[in-house]
């Protein structure tokens, strides 16, 4: 199985601003296991610009554009140090690709991407993927659509370009439910969503964000994924154990399933 892992900022970011080593060791360590299996892996990262406000001992995340960007190449240079000590424990070896809007929109290095991507895989590396913040931000100055943004529609974007069968977004909550979980202890979880429809967009607007990315974008990601085939969970990243029961198959949070899938 190829499968696509998203983790979030809230993953691997404690609320007081370090970083969360034992989260990081875990990560590592469950998905290195899950590669031992015979399936290939993929990481999503966020958290380049948290990790550079640790690194260079800022007593809060810059709100200027240029200072954002300038600590997120801090970040981005940490965290991959720390993603290849923490497999490298584990016998694995990562790469780092950077992409930017322009990487993906064109047809032609999203084709040379996808064959960077079999080539890792074949090598056996994990490659652990991110938005180039420190290039791409640059297009909230300049009023350009942005195609990334953030990282559950880069997750999604990933999955295509890999022709993953599996995404995974670890994020701060269980998954998608009919109301505000944080809000209404009486929420319900919805297991399985088979089509992502305006009343469901709705449901969750009217809801406000659920976890870090919003739950529009998580939605939106679903929907781009279950388009191509690929099935899509969201579970709650502080259980990272529950990817093995994901690999067998066992309910898990909600899983998006593409028609492909239920043919």
């Amino acid at each position: 199985m190829r499968i696509v892992v998203k983790v979030g900022t809230s993953n691997i970011i404690r609320q007081n601003g370090s970083i969360d080593i034992h989260a990081l060791d875990m990560l590592a360590r469950t998905l290195s296991d899950i590669k031992s299996m015979g399936n290939e892996v993929i990481l999503v990262s966020s958290g380049a610009i948290g990790v550079g406000v640790n690194k260079l001992k800022l007593k809060e995340r810059p709100s200027e554009l240029r200072m954002k960007q300038a600590v997120a190449a801090v970040g981005q240079c940490e965290l991959m140090h720390l993603y290849d000590k923490f497999f490298g424990e584990y016998g694995q070896t990562v790469g780092q690709i950077l992409l930017t809007s322009e990487d993906v929109e064109r047809k032609s290095s999203a084709s040379r991407l996808t064959n960077t991507f079999e080539s890792l895989l074949e090598l056996g590396v994990i490659p652990i993927v991110n938005e180039n913040d420190s290039v791409s931000s640059a297009e909230i100055e300049t009023g350009k659509k942005k195609v990334l943004g953030d990282n559950d529609t880069l997750s999604s974007i990933v999955a295509v370009l890999c022709r993953a069968d599996l995404l995974v977004l670890l994020s701060d909550i269980d998954g998608l439910y009919d109301c505000d979980p944080k809000r209404n202890s009486g929420a319900k979880l919805i297991s399985e969503v088979h089509s992502v429809t305006e009343e469901l967009r709705r449901a969750c607007g009217a809801a406000g964000k659920w976890g870090t990315g919003g739950m529009e974008t998580k939605l939106s990601a679903g929907a781009r994924a279950m388009e191509h085939g690929i099935d899509m969970i969201i579970t709650n990243g502080s259980g990272v154990e529950n990817l093995y029961r994901i690999i067998r198959g066992e309910p898990v949070g909600t899983r998006f399933v593409s028609a492909k899938k239920e043919a």
